[in-house]
């Protein structure tokens, strides 16, 4: 099944490729065909051309670029590298943390600059963000998660300091902040994508994209890559309290989507990378890779296997129900899913699996294929197929890339501990 996988991602990849466009010195894509994607996303790893990057990463993997590929390497590497200067977005897929991850994807060092830049805005209590807006958040509230928040900028630090910048200052700044916004709990540590004083709103999301797994994973990391056991502990702590949360039964692991629920969550748990059991297996990974084998009677190759369960059993990738699965894309549909496991060397029939679904779910496209992802809320629920990494095309190819070779894995500034253990 090999070539099939790599057939379909050949040919949804040569989709991808057809969207780009070079205009006035710029290289671009749309959020679909026909549809502009919004400027400050752009350059972004999300759905900019920076997720091009980390696809073109896979590639490199599974063969040779073309001339029409490193020419849109070299453009994309130029066109970022450019806006680090003047760059306020600080976040893992939009903004300076995406920049070091996409031109280290194209094989360049990472950019000093934007270690810097990072360090030139910070505050006292953290870095500002735009779209914390009023009634639910203060003016000037802090973010502090993995997608958007201080969480990324730790993790962008660790990967930036593995490709040769000198991040320890950017670590040791990054770390205090959440160390300084840590809930202590009696049953342990809880971080909140955006802390109670900025807040007039009492929840949170505890998987790895908004919350507690994605805050306690790069504290383990950075705490293992810069020596500091202090961090790891606080990353053992805030385990510790996401196992209360969590929902063990049957062998499995799975924390609420959101807490409390929203009236109108169609599902009380996720599946993916986002707000799921594959997300937030990243953390049971390194909490190992800081040396941490236990949390609360558990090991750590129980909670990660406990979490493959129930990934395995929940019912994915089927149409189970309107919202259960209607997302086939890296954020929080099969392909994130797939990529995990490969990542994590397990479950190679499930894998296949999901391969095979993304296959028969292609759909044909001029010269290549595309994936339609299901928004059942909709009049229209078929949305329009996206191009770029999270949510469109790129992402599937680079899933199906990988699959073709057996799983061997890239490493990227979200799996690289886990790589590492393989």
């Amino acid at each position: 099944m090999s070539e099939t996988y790599r057939r379909t991602a050949e040919s949804a990849w040569r989709w991808v490729l057809g969207q780009v466009a070079h205009d006035d010195g710029t290289v671009s894509i749309p959020a679909s065909p026909g549809v502009e994607l919004e400027a400050e996303y752009g350059d972004g790893m999300r759905s900019g051309i920076g997720g091009l990057a980390l696809a073109l990463a896979e590639v490199r993997a599974t063969r040779r670029w073309s001339a029409r590929e490193r020419e849109l390497a070299a453009a994309i590497t130029e066109q970022v590298g450019a806006g680090i200067a003047t760059a306020t977005d600080y976040s893992f897929f939009n903004g300076l943390v995406s920049t070091i991850g996409t031109l280290t994807a194209l094989g360049e060092p990472a950019p000093q600059a934007a270690v810097a830049r990072m360090l030139a805005l910070v505050t006292p209590d953290g870095w500002p963000q735009t779209f914390t807006e009023a009634p639910r958040f203060l003016d000037n509230a802090r973010v502090h998660d993995v997608v958007l928040g201080t969480a990324g900028i730790l993790l962008g630090a660790v990967w930036a300091r593995r490709h040769g910048a000198a991040a320890d200052e950017l670590a040791e700044v990054a770390a205090a902040v959440l160390l300084a916004e840590r809930e202590q709990l009696p049953t342990g540590l809880n971080w909140r994508m955006v802390p109670s004083r900025f807040s007039g709103v009492d929840r949170q999301m505890p998987n790895f994209s908004h919350g507690l797994s994605g805050v306690a994973t790069a504290l383990a990391v950075a705490g293992a890559e810069f020596g500091r056991p202090e961090w790891v502990a606080a990353a053992h702590d805030g385990a510790r309290h996401l196992v209360t949360l969590a929902d063990l039964a049957g062998g499995g692991f799975r924390a609420p989507l959101r807490i409390p629920r929203l009236e109108d969550d169609y599902e009380e748990h996720s599946y993916g990378w986002c707000h799921g059991p594959a997300g937030t297996s990243l953390l049971w990974r390194a909490l190992e890779y800081a040396g941490v084998s236990e949390v609360d009677g558990m090991t750590t190759v129980e909670l990660h296997r406990r979490c493959m369960h129930t990934i395995r059993t929940c019912g994915l990738p089927d149409r189970v129900r309107p919202g259960f699965w209607d997302n086939d894309g890296r954020c929080c549909g099969t392909a994130g899913v797939g990529s995990v496991l490969l990542d994590a060397g397990v479950d190679e029939d499930f894998v296949r699996h999901l391969a095979d679904v993304l296959v028969e779910r292609a759909v044909p496209d001029g010269d290549g294929v595309c994936w339609r992802f299901v928004e059942h809320r909709e009049e229209d629920p078929l949305l329009p197929p996206g191009v770029g990494w999270m949510q469109g095309a790129a992402g599937i190819a680079a899933f199906l890339f990988q699959a073709s070779r057996g799983g061997a894995s890239v490493p990227r500034m979200d799996n690289w501990w886990v790589v590492d253990q393989r």
